[in-house]
């Protein structure tokens, strides 16, 4: 056992299985030469098991004959893979914590959640094991641990990087997306997964900062937004920004909702009513595809789950099709809505989550309402299968800051390149914020 715990110790319990794995044509010219990275246990890769989190995926799986695409792009750029990184069980969590293979530590705040389900990628990049890692993100799943971990994440468009040889949780919403430390290497590895040309530095047309959606910050909201409306007005002047009430806005333009809407919203002041819709109906339709995904699996093996993911996955196999049509609507018209909203450059700016990464082994009830509002938030981008970065902003009271900056589907590589623009200036503000505040 001991052994086990150094090991644990000295890599933060970031990986299920290290190994190295070099670039596939090395070469100086190469886009990651020279750079390392971790994949999440969900992507296939030749003669390796994808665990999916769980002691029983991995006892009742054989091993993959070929490697996901997404993880081949980054072999075939130049960059050497060092092994594949703990999640939770069936990617059905955005705390991070697995009760089988121990929960990562969160090197921006140890005693806190590192955030899942791409706990391990995510622990790895911030605790600079490597220099950037795979994920994938369906509810929150890259968005969440980067925001926890201080560290950069990028949700892509969905549908435009291959979600080839990765374990499916829900199709609606499954992204493959990436964790950085930095802006330049988020970029990079975004231009091979997007298959994208050197983009421009694109002048934002429009900055809206959601006002509502800041009040459900547990941090003074103003700690985010004075950074991020400075930073817009020193690098491309004020006349671009504006404050937008999103609930309001999603309520009138996304007539679907209806069917997600209750009245009786406990916190009222804590909630957007729109948005809890929103993730009232996002996560049905995925509770009904990991049905038609997993349930025959589960059903059969009746696998070892966790405290937490065993209730999601029953209320998931518990599931009927009522209402799913309506989900497919609200996917529609809510991207309708936003790309109107935004136009051809505009960017959306809200809260990743509502706060800090909660503490390690919160009660689980506690951690509803938090869950709650969370997936409010993460809903905009998961719904709409709009682009969405997470962006790191320093601390507040010793615990990780974040942003998050959404583009229209498709702009992927605008919002990237707008990132590595601003990202100075953003850095700077924080620093006059936190000279500020002591």
């Amino acid at each position: 056992m001991g052994t086990m715990t150094m090991a644990a110790d000295l890599d933060y319990g970031a990986f299920m299985e290290k190994f190295i794995l070099p670039p596939s044509s090395p070469g100086e010219q190469l886009p990651l030469n020279r750079l390392t990275f971790a994949v999440k246990d969900i992507f296939d890769m030749d003669g390796h098991v994808s665990g999916f989190g769980n002691p029983d995926w991995l006892r009742t799986h054989s091993a993959a004959t070929s490697t996901a695409p997404a993880v081949l792009a980054m072999l075939k750029a130049g960059a050497t893979c060092h092994g594949r990184t703990v999640m939770d069980e069936m990617a059905y969590s955005i705390n991070g914590e697995n009760v089988h293979y121990g929960t990562p530590v969160n090197p921006c705040a140890p005693d806190r959640v590192p955030g899942g389900s791409s706990s391990g990628s995510a622990v790895a990049v911030g605790a600079m094991l490597v220099d950037f890692s795979l994920g994938t993100d369906t509810g929150g799943s890259v968005r969440v641990p980067a925001s926890y971990c201080g560290i950069f994440g990028f949700r892509p468009s969905h549908g435009i990087v291959s979600t080839d040889g990765v374990i499916p949780m829900a199709q609606s919403f499954d992204t493959v997306g990436w964790f950085s430390r930095d802006p330049g290497t988020l970029n990079h590895v975004g231009k091979i997964l997007l298959q994208l040309p050197d983009e421009e530095h694109v002048r934002p047309s429009r900055v809206l900062i959601a006002e509502d959606c800041f009040k459900l910050l547990s941090i003074p909201s103003t700690r985010v937004t004075n950074v991020v409306t400075a930073s817009i007005e020193t690098l491309f002047g004020g006349d671009i920004l504006r404050s937008v009430n999103l609930g309001d806005y999603v309520e009138s333009k996304v007539p679907s909702l209806k069917h997600f809407m209750v009245d009786d919203i406990e916190n009222q002041e804590f909630s957007i009513s729109s948005l809890v819709a929103l993730s009232t109906a996002m996560r049905l339709l995925q509770r009904f595809e990991f049905k038609k995904n997993h349930g025959e699996w589960v059903s059969t093996v009746k696998p070892d789950l966790g405290p937490g993911i065993s209730e999601r996955v029953l209320d998931a196999l518990n599931t009927s099709g009522e209402n799913i049509d309506a989900c497919e609507s609200v996917k529609t018209q809510l991207r309708e809505a936003l790309t109107a909203l935004l136009g051809e450059h505009g960017i959306l700016v809200i809260p990743t989550v509502p706060g800090p990464p909660p503490k390690l082994q919160t009660e689980t009830t506690s951690l509803e309402t938090f869950r709650a509002r969370a997936f409010s938030l993460l809903s905009v981008a998961g719904v709409s299968g709009l682009c969405q970065v997470t962006i790191p902003l320093g601390k507040y009271d010793g615990l990780p800051v974040a942003v998050s900056l959404l583009a229209k589907h498709g702009s992927d590589g605008f919002l990237l390149s707008l990132v590595e623009t601003l990202y100075g200036t953003l850095k700077q503000e924080v620093e006059m914020a936190e000279k500020l505040r002591y």
